[in-house]
């Protein structure tokens, strides 16, 4: 059994969550609950639970503030929140779980069983880096998650993310290239205000690392590690009024 404590400062959130759990997720035992910041430390060290689900916003100060005040995060957490787009995408950008309220009970049993496939101690850059990006209003690193680790990097030093069947491959500037599997159109979206472009249905590049264009061949964009990357001819346009701005 995995030992849960849910925090959330609305007492009708929490009922809700605690019946879609004892509904959906029979490997779940909870074991507590609080209404805030410093009940949920409280009931955290005296429980000390393997999960908590966490509400953002509460009354006395937020998710982040209680974890801040940990030494080390030996438990696992999902967010439960009703945040707007951005601190969305920062919650996508940091790798961390997260429900929307209303709560889905099938995307509740899916991070559950998420959990369980890995309990163990949260990574701490991960939440740093999330708590980062939601309180200061940018983006500047994203957690990358293959079969076995979770790497954080840093976003302006992407040079380009390729497509590999059901895979991206992400080539950076300060370490080796990190496959991924996921589809290209996702970080296409993740990236879409950050200065990234798709050049074509396989590439994605960071504008920043683009040291020119060329047009042998029908078109292609040298990057910074001297990878020449195809530019698709309905792009064409599109991408060299992008450069005139620059």
């Amino acid at each position: 059994m995995i030992k849960a404590v849910v925090i959330d400062d609305e007492k009708n959130n929490r009922e809700k969550l605690l019946n879609l759990l004892i509904k959906n997720c029979p490997n779940i035992e909870i074991v507590g609950e609080a209404n805030g910041v410093r009940s949920g430390i409280s009931i955290i060290r005296e429980k000390i639970p393997d999960l908590v689900f966490l509400d953002v916003r509460m009354g006395d100060g937020t998710g982040f503030d209680l974890l801040n005040r940990f030494e080390s995060i030996d438990f696992k957490v999902i967010f439960v929140t009703a945040f707007e787009e951005f601190a969305l995408k920062a919650f996508r950008f940091s790798a961390i779980d997260y429900l929307l309220k209303p709560v889905d009970p099938l995307e509740l049993k899916d991070a559950v069983m998420k959990v369980s496939g890995q309990l163990s101690q949260e990574n701490q850059e991960q939440l740093s880096n999330l708590s980062e990006s939601v309180q200061s209003g940018k983006l500047k690193k994203i957690a990358l998650r293959d079969l076995d680790n979770i790497y954080l990097v840093n976003i302006d030093n992407i040079v380009h993310c390729d497509s590999a069947g059901n895979y991206v491959r992400f080539v950076i500037t300060d370490q080796n290239d990190i496959l991924i599997s996921k589809q290209l159109k996702e970080y296409e979206e993740l990236f879409a205000d950050l200065g990234f472009f798709r050049v074509h249905k396989s590439y994605l590049i960071n504008l920043l690392h683009a040291k020119r264009f060329e047009k042998a061949d029908g078109g292609f964009v040298v990057m910074s590690d001297e990878s020449r990357i195809p530019v698709a001819s309905r792009k064409r346009e599109q991408l060299l009024e992008i450069f005139r701005r620059l």
